[in-house]
Parts: C-alpha cells; structure tokens; sequence
C-alpha cells in the first residue's frame, strides 16, 4: 500500500505546485475532450497558483491547502475558502456566504487509489474543528461529476450546457455533520 502524508504547504513547495497544477489541469483537459481550450487551461492554472500564494501569504487565512506526498513527492490537492463568484451568481447568492472546498487534484499517475478520499477526509475533520457546518463545491468536469454524484448524490445547483452544448455544471451544497471518509 502507497504510505502518504497529508499536510500543509511550505513555501519551499511552491514550485513543485505550481508544476503539479500544470500537469494536471493540462490532464484534465485533455481527458475532457477540451485540450484546445489553452486559454482556459491557463486561467485555470493562473487560478490555483493565486489560492496558494494567498494560502501561504496569509497562513491559511484567505485560502487553505492540504497536499498529499508520497516518496517527497506531491500526488494530490485540495482547499477551501470562500465561495467563488461564479458559485454566488449561480445560486443567487444563496451560497454566497458558505466555504467552498476545491482544487481537489490527483497526479494522473496515483488517480483511483483513495488519495482524493484522503484528501476530503482531512479538509472535512478541519472543518469541523473550526466550526463550519456547510460547505459548498462545484464541477464543470464530466469526470469530477460523476466522482462527486457518487459522493454526494444529485447536485443541489445543475445548470444544463452552462460551458457549452453538452457542458453543464453543478453545485453541491454539504453538510460536514453527514459525510464520512
């Protein structure tokens, strides 16, 4: 069984992140059937690499990362903070005010081998110990959809081809009290 370590980013990580989100947004992608939609990509990659500076330039203040390791080497993401504006717009602001956990990432490579369930398992226990009762996620990735479906059954938000023909997005809102890992 692969031994991981879950923890906070040091800044002397920031390199590696900013590569890790590289290849797997560039994998996402691509697996999605979107790998021609490079600005995308790199406004997406530009959005990761802004949550964790803000991460570490304010302690976890502003944004909150764990990340996984195996043999010193990051496999896996994930954070919180508040709720993006398009999840505001989206819900006419009812979810406004609610954390939303995101930049759930696995390394291609060590995907569909329990590290994302880790991974929600630890945020959900820091949530908890900081007296958050809800949070809210979203996806606009088939893949991730489908994981999170499973997860946490029908999304409460389904906004049919709002990225496309075809591209629909969801939104979840959860309660930490209900979900276990």
């Amino acid at each position: 069984m692969l031994k991981v370590e879950i923890r906070r980013p040091r800044i002397e990580d920031k390199q590696e992140l900013n590569q890790f989100f590289r290849t797997v947004i560039t994998d996402t992608f691509r697996r999605e059937g979107i790998a021609d939609l490079i600005e995308d990509i790199e406004a997406e990659i530009d959005s990761k690499n802004k949550y964790l500076k803000m991460d570490l330039e304010t302690s976890g203040e502003k944004r909150y990362f764990l990340i996984a390791l195996a043999e010193k080497k990051i496999i896996g993401t994930i954070e919180y903070g508040p709720a993006s504006k398009l999840i505001h717009h989206c819900t006419n602001g009812l979810l406004g005010n609610h954390v939303e956990v995101g930049t759930v990432f696995v390394h291609p490579y060590y995907q569909r081998q329990g590290i994302g369930n880790r991974l929600l398992g630890e945020m959900l226990q820091t949530l908890k110990s900081l007296g958050i009762e809800e949070f809210c996620l979203d996806s606009g990735y088939k893949t991730a959809q489908t994981i999170w479906k499973k997860k946490f059954g029908e999304p409460d938000y389904y906004l049919r081809d709002y990225w496309g023909q075809g591209q629909d997005h969801m939104i979840w809102k959860i309660s930490t009290s209900g979900v276990y890992f």
